[in-house]
C-alpha cells in the first residue's frame, strides 16, 4: 500500500509538477494537495506527428487535456472535403461537447502530449470537486464565444480581415494575461506549425488567396516571414484593427 502511494506521488511530481498546461487547463481548479486524485483518474498519452487521437464518428469514451504540442481539429464532408474547425493548443480540453460519438477529428501537429480522462472519471471528479464543474462550464462558454466569432469570420469578413483575425488569434496566448495585442507589445514571433493549406481550410479561403494576403501583409510591413513554420507580427495593433474591420488612415 505504501509503495502504491509512493508511486502515485512520483507520478504527480512527474506529470503535474512539470506540466506547462497546469495553470491554463481545467486542472487549475484542483488544489495541489488533491493532484493525486487527478492523476489516479487519468493517464498520460503521447501522440506522434500526423497521428489522430480523436476520430470523427467514433464512440466518445474519453476527454483529453492538451499538455504539450498543437493539434488540428477538422470534420470531413461526405465527398471527402475537409473543414478545419480549429487548432488546439496548450491547456485546451477536447471532447467536452461530445455525446455518444465525437463530432470532429483531432490530429497531432508535431508530437503531442495529452492527459486522457474517461467520461466516468470526469463524473467522479466533478462530484468530488465542485470548482471543477464551474471550470468546465467556463470551457463550454468559451467554446460558444469562439463559435460565434467563427460564424462572423466566415460569414462577414473579407480575406484580409480573416487572415488578420487568424494571426491575432494565434498571438493572444503570447500576450500576458491574454490581453489584446497592441503595437506597444513590440514584434511578436508566433510558431505556425500548421501548413498554409490548413490555414486556408480554417479560414474558408483558397491557398492562393492565403499566400497572396500573406504577401500583401509582408509588403505593407505588418509581418515578416522566415520559413513556413513561424511569422513575426511587426504591427500587432494594426493587424488587430484590420481583423475588426477598422479602416486604416
Amino acid at each position: 500500500m505504501m509503495e502504491t502511494g509512493r508511486s502515485l506521488m512520483d507520478a504527480v511530481r512527474e506529470r503535474c509538477g512539470r506540466c506547462a498546461g497546469r495553470s491554463v487547463s481545467i486542472c487549475n481548479a484542483i488544489d495541489d494537495n488533491d493532484l493525486p486524485v487527478l492523476v489516479a483518474e487519468s493517464s498520460r498519452v503521447t501522440v506522434p506527428a500526423g497521428r489522430c487521437f480523436i476520430e470523427e464518428g467514433a464512440p466518445a469514451h474519453d476527454f483529453y487535456v492538451l499538455t504539450g504540442g498543437r493539434a488540428r481539429l477538422f470534420s470531413l464532408m461526405p465527398d471527402g472535403r475537409r473543414q478545419i474547425i480549429g487548432f488546439a493548443e496548450l491547456g485546451d480540453f477536447l471532447g467536452l461537447a461530445s455525446s455518444d460519438s465525437y463530432a470532429f477529428t483531432a490530429e497531432a501537429l508535431g508530437d503531442v502530449n495529452l492527459c486522457r480522462f474517461p467520461h466516468s472519471s470526469i463524473d467522479r471528479l466533478v462530484e468530488r470537486f465542485p470548482r471543477l464543474r464551474c471550470r468546465l462550464q467556463q470551457e463550454a462558454s468559451g467554446e460558444l464565444v469562439k463559435m460565434q466569432a467563427r460564424l462572423m469570420l466566415l460569414g462577414r469578413k473579407t480575406a484580409r480581415e480573416r487572415l488578420a483575425s487568424f494571426l491575432v488569434e494565434q498571438a493572444v496566448p503570447c500576450c500576458a494575461h491574454g490581453r489584446a495585442v497592441k503595437d506597444e507589445h513590440g514584434p511578436l514571433t508566433l510558431p505556425l506549425p500548421m501548413s498554409r493549406t490548413d490555414i486556408a481550410d480554417y479560414l474558408g479561403l483558397t491557398i492562393e488567396t492565403v499566400s497572396r494576403t500573406f504577401g500583401l501583409f509582408k509588403k505593407e510591413g505588418l509581418i515578416s516571414v522566415k520559413g513556413a513554420s513561424s511569422v513575426t507580427l511587426l504591427a500587432p495593433g494594426t493587424l488587430s484593427s484590420i481583423a475588426n474591420g477598422i479602416r486604416q488612415g
